[in-house]
């Protein structure tokens, strides 16, 4: 954070380092294949994009469209002989890449899974607790979290109320998986639908 509590700095120091990366993989873009071209705009810049990004959660939408802005343009680089006038929506379902503020949604969901199952890391499970009803509901079965209080706007992006916010709004189908690995395929296609709407 910067002295304003914002994470201004911070967005726009990772957005510069992106374009930087994104131009030098334009200047080689023609002596790679498609599937060369998109691993190293994956370790470059989309490993950029999603590093610690659990702790942008709530972030401006000024800020959330200036990282936006850096993977749409990436995007234009990873896809080859791409249609007149392709949006970069279009671009991104075509990649099935998650649009940033769905990735930052994503770790944080992530984070959860692994918090609630293996108890790690734990001052991440210690910030969790199940939701208990005052008296027997359906809700009491459906493994959702207590979402606390928070009075200041600086509460709500915080994982104790962020966590419990995005895992009761999964399907409980979602909430159930038993490995990581299937709770990540599940959550992607939900979030990728959630994003994209109408997609398959």
């Amino acid at each position: 954070m910067d002295s304003n509590l914002t994470f201004d700095n911070h967005t726009k120091s990772v957005s510069q380092s992106c374009f930087y990366h994104i131009r030098a993989l334009r200047q080689i873009r023609g002596a790679l294949d498609n599937s060369t071209d998109a691993t190293v705009a994956s370790a470059f810049v989309s490993a950029r994009l999603d590093y610690v990004n659990s702790i942008l959660y709530g972030i401006s939408t000024k800020q959330i469209t200036r990282l936006q802005c850096v993977q749409n343009a990436l995007a234009t680089v990873v896809v080859p002989n791409r249609p007149l006038g392709s949006s970069s929506l279009h671009l991104l379902k075509q990649l099935h890449w998650l649009p940033v503020e769905w990735r930052i949604k994503f770790k944080i969901a992530t984070l959860t899974f692994k918090a609630l199952e293996i108890g790690q890391p734990p001052y991440l499970a210690q910030q969790l607790c199940a939701y208990a009803p005052t008296r027997a509901l359906r809700s009491s079965t459906s493994k959702l979290l207590q979402v606390p209080h928070t009075n200041l706007r600086f509460g709500s992006p915080s994982f104790c109320a962020s966590a419990p916010t995005l895992w009761n709004s999964m399907p409980r189908s979602i909430r159930f998986c038993e490995s990581l690995t299937t709770f990540r395929q599940h959550l992607k296609t939900f979030y990728f639908q959630s994003a994209f709407p109408g997609s398959p």
